[in-house]
């Protein structure tokens, strides 16, 4: 059975496309335009990362074309106006680069991704060497596991682990991704751990206990 795809490296796209430092504004153009992407990672000798060119970039350039940008402009829009005189990617880039190692979870990288509202990033390696992109797509792709592989792992990694002598076999049901744990266990207080533990495995959209406690005249224990 193959594991649920934890770390980054795991959904990563492995082909990219990059550029070095000296590639010029028509180059960066055009290969954004060729491979249909928004942004490519700026290289350094054998692979660092040392920034990200985007689509946001570039725009500078179009948008003070033809204008004579006010004092306040000026001011405000520095780095903009910078960039619309660039003409290299090391001119243009953003950096330092924001990147997310390949062994990072994938909720790291969607941390990442929210916090500093990038759609992609640059996957590095323990010496910081480019080794993938990650976008949120790929993030997502952890949603198209089938159910009975989400069920399969809920059953082996959460419930014979949380509930180790239920009084009869707990049924574990997915569909689209919705989890639903039924049967009888001996200690209901040990219910919300189990659904924090089925939440986190990749795939599960969202978690349901129809579970009861023993029936016996002893109660709950």
């Amino acid at each position: 059975m193959q594991r649920s795809p934890y770390v980054v490296s795991d959904v990563m796209t492995h082909t990219v496309v990059a550029v070095g430092r000296d590639a010029s504004f028509k180059d960066i153009v055009r290969l954004m335009e060729q491979w249909r992407i928004s942004a490519l990672p700026v290289l350094a000798g054998e692979g660092r990362v040392i920034g990200v060119v985007s689509e946001a970039d570039l725009l500078p350039k179009e948008e003070f074309r033809d204008s004579d940008p006010d004092r306040f402009t000026q001011r405000e829009r520095l780095s903009d106006l910078a960039k619309a005189g660039a003409l290299t990617a090391g001119e243009l880039m953003s950096s330092p680069a924001v990147t997310v190692h390949a062994d990072a979870p994938l909720a790291e990288a969607a941390r990442i991704m929210a916090q500093r509202r990038v759609k992609r990033l640059p996957v590095v390696g323990p010496t910081d060497l480019l080794e993938g992109l990650v976008s949120r797509a790929d993030l997502l792709k952890v949603f198209l596991r089938p159910d009975e592989e989400i069920a399969d792992e809920v059953r082996r990694e959460v419930v014979s682990s949380v509930f180790l002598t239920p009084p009869q076999p707990l049924s574990v049901r997915v569909d689209d991704g919705r989890v639903t744990v039924s049967g009888s266990v001996r200690d209901t207080a040990l219910i919300p751990v189990a659904a924090r533990l089925i939440r986190a495995v990749e795939g599960v959209v969202d978690v349901e206990f129809h579970v009861t406690g023993p029936t016996d005249h002893t109660g709950p224990r």
